[in-house]
């Protein structure tokens, strides 16, 4: 088999957009180019990869098969190549990473220039959604994921750790007061979740005195299905919540967000990880990212540690 490299990636971004147009404006090229492209990859394999309809593009049994197989030639290509390129000047090229909108906003955009600086030849593509992806469908590099990480087939890299604290906006607290003791919150403004009741439970530090069934059962006056938006309610002064630490640090830094009760509530710890196929994780590009975020991370949580000391 006399395979085409380029052709190859070609095939994968067309799978990835679903689109031949899209990927011909990526490339700055007529989508007749791509067209035959793609034919000559399918002329040279013997087998169609593509079903064309007029609903758009979808993958062929052979087109599913030679997708995974084609992903793993690229990637030790990459490898090589950033490998090959490590001894000249330093990580390159381009790293996809999946995360959460909310940690893509508060810790991957404002990290992002000083990963730039540090390593002026990266170029990262980030994926901002809630949903869990198909890191090999998606052509996803790194993934970031809080708790336990799913899927036996990919390497998780534990990058820092995050726990929960109650936050409320100072224009909140000059409107309502500042509870100073748990039974306060009955007549205060909480934000739960409606997505993860569990998140609900807000459990009791030691030594607080509370024991009823070791949580507190927070009963919301406004409910939010994504982390995201809490905190943007709690910045507008919507009410209070429990939330994220490493992304509600840079606010409290700011004087946008008070922490309150701390001596009352456990922070609990919850692991973060980078999470990838496993022939990704050896790419030095994808490992000088995660070593750069994950001392960032760990600089948020750290300082948020000194504060409730």
């Amino acid at each position: 088999m006399n395979l085409d490299l380029d052709e190859a990636a070609l095939f994968l971004r067309v799978a990835e957009l679903g689109s031949l147009s899209a990927a011909a404006r990526e490339r700055h090229a007529p989508v007749s180019q791509v067209s035959r492209g793609l034919a000559r990859l399918e002329a040279r394999l013997g087998v169609r990869l593509l079903h064309r309809t007029t609903h758009g593009l979808s993958l062929t049994d052979a087109g599913d098969t030679f997708a995974a197989h084609a992903r793993r030639l690229l990637d030790t290509r990459d490898e090589l190549a950033a490998a090959l390129h490590l001894k000249r000047s330093g990580p390159s090229g381009w790293v996809r990473l999946a995360v959460s909108p909310v940690l893509a906003e508060t810790v991957i955009a404002p990290s992002l220039p000083s990963l730039y600086a540090t390593h002026p030849d990266l170029q990262v593509d980030v994926l901002a959604d809630d949903r869990l992806n198909d890191m090999a469908r998606d052509g996803v590099d790194v993934a970031i994921r809080t708790g336990s990480p799913a899927g036996e087939n990919l390497v998780a890299l534990p990058m820092a750790e995050h726990g929960r604290r109650l936050m409320a906006a100072p224009a909140y607290l000059r409107h309502f007061g500042t509870p100073h003791h748990p039974d306060e919150l009955a007549q205060h403004r909480l934000i739960i979740s409606s997505a993860s009741p569990q998140l609900n439970r807000w459990p009791w530090a030691a030594g607080a005195g509370q024991p009823r069934d070791g949580v507190y059962q927070a009963r919301g006056h406004t409910r939010s299905d994504n982390t995201a938006l809490t905190l943007a309610l709690v910045l507008q002064g919507v009410g209070i919540a429990r939330l994220n630490d490493v992304v509600s640090q840079p606010f409290v830094e700011r004087g946008e967000l008070v922490p309150l009760l701390d001596d009352w509530f456990d922070r609990g710890r919850v692991p973060i990880y980078a999470v990838m196929l496993p022939e990704r994780h050896r790419l030095p590009k994808v490992r000088a990212c995660i070593d750069h975020w994950s001392r960032w991370m760990q600089g948020s949580a750290g300082r948020a540690g000194a504060d409730q000391a």
